[in-house]
């Protein structure tokens, strides 16, 4: 069975929060890698108020089977009331690379 990849992204609202994050996705073997993206500017409507907020973005680098204790744990975890928490599908990639991801995700 050939496994499929994903890139989570979700916003943080500074490099503090993100790097605990981060680490706590990586160290829980939710993700394999976890970059850290600074100086996003965001635009937004919360509870009918425009917002604009500098934020952080975490790129999550993980399997799709581990999504949905991925996204539990963020949403303990994350300052956020309402964490945006998005899964892409990676199509391609080099194939010893996400067979690394694969590796580091799977629960031994």
């Amino acid at each position: 069975m050939t496994s499929v990849y994903c890139l989570v992204l979700c916003s943080c609202p500074d490099e503090q929060s993100a790097g605990i994050l981060a680490e706590g996705l990586v160290e829980g073997r939710l993700a394999a890698c976890v970059s850290i993206v600074s100086g996003v500017r965001s635009v937004y409507l919360w509870q009918g108020i425009l917002e604009k907020s500098a934020e952080c973005l975490l790129l999550a680098k993980t399997l799709e089977s581990r999504l949905p204790e991925l996204q539990a744990w963020l949403k303990q975890h994350h300052p956020y009331e309402l964490p945006e928490i998005i899964a892409i599908p990676i199509q391609r990639g080099l194939p010893e690379y996400l067979e690394w991801v694969g590796t580091c995700v799977t629960p031994s």
